[in-house]
């Protein structure tokens, strides 16, 4: 089963779940109780630490759910904050932070980066994480629409459309849709 957020990122090919940790988890649960996939695909957009450039393909079978204050020292958690996803071939170009909070400063790239995280989706560490409570290969597969930056959110809504397009075509090529 192909997945995305829903909202500005829908693709003909893939069934919308929401936007953010909450509302896709909340759905993804309620498609893996009554239609269980054999596999999940999360397709979506992706800013990047300054690993990546605009429009690259990055794919991850990993997510992390690490707030900024984490890195300063500020914060903890008991829960476990990183999940790698088994049994799907797909690339794994880097782990993929998500947050409902858009990273806007350039400051936590280098923290970022040498852990292994290579850019941030608002959904990718929830539909992992039901994922694994079903059982349910799963990877994904992301275009950068823009940088954790100052600039976040008027370049990701400059870029978003192109990018789904090229996505798009990725996934129609790799998977012969």
């Amino acid at each position: 089963m192909i997945v995305c957020a829903g909202k500005n990122e829908t693709l003909p090919f893939a069934h919308p779940i929401g936007v953010g940790l909450i509302e896709s988890a909340m759905n993804l649960t309620q498609l893996a109780l009554f239609d269980k996939p054999e596999f999940l695909l999360f397709v979506g957009s992706a800013g990047s630490y300054g690993e990546h450039k605009i429009f690259d393909i990055v794919q991850s079978r990993g997510a992390t759910q690490l707030e900024l204050s984490f890195f300063e020292g500020n914060s903890y958690t008991p829960l476990d904050n990183a999940l790698v996803s088994e049994g799907l071939e797909i690339n794994h170009d880097g782990m993929i932070n998500s947050s409902n909070y858009i990273t806007a400063s350039k400051k936590f790239w280098p923290a970022f980066v040498k852990n292994g995280i290579v850019a941030e989706n608002m959904e990718f560490f929830s539909i992992l994480q039901v994922a694994k409570e079903h059982n349910i290969p799963c990877g994904g597969i992301f275009v950068i629409t823009n940088y954790c930056d100052e600039n976040a959110h008027t370049t990701y809504m400059q870029n978003y459309k192109k990018g789904l397009e090229l996505l798009y075509e990725f996934i129609k090529e790799r998977y012969n849709l």
